[in-house]
């Protein structure tokens, strides 16, 4: 129905538009990060993956702390380790507007700064504001705040999000447990053994 709908000069018009887009946001973080699989012009299809590997040995940083704490700036991590592990794949396609991409690049450019504080000393290698994040408004005015930096960097660290701000629901937690270990959210199952005889109970009373 898409492609019914969009007709041969709607697809053609969203794939330039898609393509442009990659390209504009690529080319305003190069400066900040390495781009990979680019062609010979320096240029890049509908998508564009940073390389955010290094970070690990220079400030303790993994692909999954900027993931999360892209959360805290009101975003949705991008593709997160493929097809490159450790990686991001970035794909805005034809539907963002400029604005939006801005704000984006601008986070990222932003988390860059706050991977280079950790690199220069400037901010704790182990808490810090990527390590922990992302934060959640319980934990932001909890009477218990023992971290090293800032409630406002942890919050606020863009103006924007004095204006409009994502809380995050739910704080860090061990991403792969869950894939790795079975959890059964289920009662034990001498609850289900006392349910029944008190059913089985009221039903012989009625």
């Amino acid at each position: 129905m898409y492609i019914a709908m969009m007709g041969p000069g709607g697809l053609k018009r969203a794939t330039e538009v898609a393509i442009l887009n990659a390209n504009y946001m690529a080319k305003k973080l190069e400066p900040h990060y390495p781009i990979l699989f680019r062609g010979k012009n320096g240029r890049c299809a509908h998508e564009f993956i940073l390389d955010v590997r290094h970070f690990e040995e220079t400030a303790g940083i993994k692909v999954d702390d900027i993931a999360k704490r892209l959360m805290d700036y009101g975003f949705h991590a991008p593709t997160m380790s493929f097809p490159v592990p450790g990686t991001l794949m970035i794909e805005p396609t034809e539907s963002e507007p400029k604005a939006e991409l801005d704000r984006f690049c601008d986070a990222m450019i932003s988390i860059r700064e706050e991977i280079r504080a950790i690199e220069d000393g400037k901010a704790d290698r182990v808490d810090n504001v990527l390590r922990n994040a992302p934060h959640t408004i319980a934990s932001v005015v909890s009477d218990n705040w023992n971290h090293k930096y800032t409630r406002e960097s942890a919050a606020y660290p863009a103006k924007w999000l004095r204006e409009s701000k994502f809380w995050p629901f739910v704080g860090r937690v061990e991403s792969a447990y869950g894939d790795r270990n079975l959890v059964c959210a289920c009662l034990p199952i001498e609850t289900y053994a006392v349910e029944g005889a008190a059913a089985s109970i009221a039903q012989e009373t009625d």
